[in-house]
């Protein structure tokens, strides 16, 4: 038996002592023993605990691999993941002043994916525990909008449909204003006594849209998501913020950040989470490398009323970002890429006569480089604010001002 003390923690949650050793569930400060697996504790003791450790609200925590750290006090985590961001930007040499962080509620996420697999009894339907591939089933999940948990035993219905017993299904529901979407993937290839029944679980469900590797298998009303004054019908599977309140402090930010700029870039658009909110204030031209996205978004402004004009463009922004000459006509540009954030993108706005960047973050590592380019180029970090719609978990978005 071996005993550790924690040092800090990880950015995947887990609870490192010296050596590094990986503990899972464990705070700094904590004295555990347990036995050593390679770089890993084993089912580690707390021998002394935090006073940072709280009993988890959810009776599934130590089978489900969803959340992970729900052991921890909502002011810890607060402050480990403003730190997080706080640390990325000075690897950098950046500093910045910080807001307050916003912390989505719980049962407040409106998309997961699930996953769903056939067994002898029927089948079985939740998320993958710890680093295992063995499914836990989450009746009184914590984190998901209660509306998604109703969801359980038609997505179980739906795997012993259309699931095979080699495979697992990957069931991404997602709440919108005119009821639950449903993507599934990796199911049985369709034929028609499948669709049929697909079809009918769909109506007996009262599914918005039910979609079967990309194909729409029904649709009973156009699974709407409204954005500012435009109401958009995304495509099934398509990326929407995981909270209304994550959403709504991620639009505040930025609508403060661009403030009376126009016209406006929004890069990595999305369906228009965005753009379509500015609009009401200016003019914006929208670029997402996904077409049926921005066909969307398109669709969302052409049919709302009150918006100013929005362009839109289908545009891989790694492999043709904007160039400064294409930039240079906008007040302001919005950027929001994924985890890999957007180093060529920004070297040209950085490049830009642009004068402001309202920038959103699902990497603070990727965008402390990234923002390191644009104060390289005569820019400042006006704020930042760290957002947690992703609450008990070790996932940190963010949003911030850059201004030359």
């Amino acid at each position: 038996m071996t005993v550790l003390t924690i040092a800090r923690l990880g950015h995947l949650g887990d609870g490192i002592a010296p050596g590094p050793v990986f503990v899972p569930m464990a705070l700094p400060g904590e004295v555990v023993e347990g036995e050593l697996d390679g770089e890993r504790m084993t089912d580690p003791k707390i021998v002394t605990p935090s006073p940072d450790r709280v009993k988890a609200p959810c009776r599934h925590y130590r089978a489900c691999g969803g959340c992970a750290l729900m052991h921890a006090s909502d002011g810890f985590v607060a402050g480990w993941k403003t730190e997080v961001v706080r640390q990325a930007l000075a690897a950098q040499g950046l500093e910045a002043p910080f807001r307050p962080i916003l912390t989505s509620p719980p049962q407040s996420r409106r998309r997961a994916t699930f996953s769903g697999r056939r067994t002898k009894a029927g089948a079985i339907v939740g998320f993958h525990g710890r680093r295992s591939g063995t499914i836990t089933e989450i009746p009184d999940c914590q984190i998901l909008d209660p509306r998604l948990t109703a969801l359980l035993p038609v997505l179980e219905r739906v795997t012993v449909t259309g699931g095979s017993r080699s495979a697992e299904l990957a069931l991404a529901a997602t709440l919108t204003d005119r009821g639950i979407d449903l993507a599934v993937r990796n199911g049985k290839p369709l034929e028609p006594t499948l669709f049929a029944e697909l079809a009918r679980i769909a109506a007996e469900a009262g599914l918005a849209r039910l979609s079967w590797d990309g194909e729409v298998i029904a649709m009973a009303r156009p699974p709407a998501r409204r954005f500012g004054r435009a109401d958009v019908v995304p495509p099934a599977g398509a990326f929407l913020q995981a909270t209304a309140e994550g959403e709504a402090a991620l639009v505040a930010a930025v609508t403060e950040a661009v403030g009376k700029a126009g016209p406006v870039a929004d890069l990595f658009a999305g369906c228009g989470t965005f753009a379509l909110p500015l609009a009401e204030q200016a003019e914006v031209h929208a670029v997402e490398c996904e077409a049926a996205m921005v066909a969307a978004l398109d669709a969302g402004w052409r049919g709302a009323t009150g918006l100013h004009r929005v362009t839109t463009e289908a545009r891989d922004l790694f492999r043709r970002p904007l160039l400064p000459d294409e930039l240079d006509r906008f007040g302001a540009v919005v950027i929001d890429p994924p985890r890999a954030g957007a180093e060529a993108q920004t070297a040209q706005i950085a490049a830009s006569r642009v004068p402001v960047v309202a920038a959103v973050s699902c990497n603070p590592v990727t965008f402390a480089r990234d923002a390191r380019i644009l104060c390289n180029a005569g820019f400042r970090i006006d704020w930042v604010g760290v957002v947690d719609q992703f609450r008990w978990s070790p996932h940190v978005e963010l949003s911030a001002r850059l201004s030359r």
